[in-house]
């Protein structure tokens, strides 16, 4: 296998950035990016720590990142499955990568910089849904932003009705859990159980 294990080499092989990649980053929350932001529901947070890398799923009901100022995000961490994965990540090491995606749209925005993990009250009752607030809030200092060209999701589709997939052609969770721990857990009660069970505990 040939591998590229320099920098100079990978620069030999893709040549340098265009003005327009570069032109786009910015240090702050420009108006043009706060409404990509406001816009979307979902995004990716990638964090680092000491066993390794973490990518989690992040999603509301409308926006997923509530933005505080022209440096800073809030991110709600509602209830879920308890792993703290990516948070016991920022408690380590505050470096953060986001990616979001807004539905119908190719464009997607990318931001990194620092985290913490705030239990302040104010925030807390500030991104309350429901009358219910998460049990934390990361807050992101942004280091730089810029939005991300179209292609990636062109070229999946994602948004092309005609290439969703059929959920019933993939195994489901119960039989993933059901698999993994030999049957001790999961299984098909789990499966039909979960929608109850998300609905009582969404936020």
């Amino acid at each position: 296998m040939t591998v590229i294990d320099s920098i100079e080499a990978l620069k030999a092989l893709y040549g340098e950035p265009g003005e327009t990649s570069l032109v786009k980053e910015s240090p702050i929350i420009t108006p043009h990016y706060a409404r990509l932001i406001e816009a979307s529901p979902f995004l990716a947070l990638a964090t680092c720590g000491p066993e390794g890398l973490d990518c989690s799923p992040r999603g509301d009901d409308g926006p997923v990142a509530v933005i505080a100022d022209e440096r800073t995000l809030l991110i709600p961490d509602r209830r879920g499955n308890n792993r703290t994965d990516s948070l016991a990540n920022i408690v380590r090491d505050p470096r953060v990568g986001l990616l979001f995606l807004i539905p119908g749209s190719g464009t997607t925005l990318r931001v990194n910089g620092r985290a913490v993990v705030s239990v302040a009250q104010d925030l807390l009752q500030r991104l309350a849904r429901d009358g219910k607030p998460p049990r934390s809030v990361i807050v992101v200092t942004i280091e730089t932003v810029y939005f991300q060209c179209a292609r990636a999701v062109h070229r999946a589709q994602l948004w092309n009705p005609d290439r969703h997939v059929d959920p019933a052609m993939l195994p489901t969770p119960g039989e993933i859990l059901a698999s993994a721990s030999q049957g001790k857990v999961g299984g098909e009660v789990y499966d039909r159980e979960w929608p109850e069970r998300a609905a009582k505990s969404m936020w």
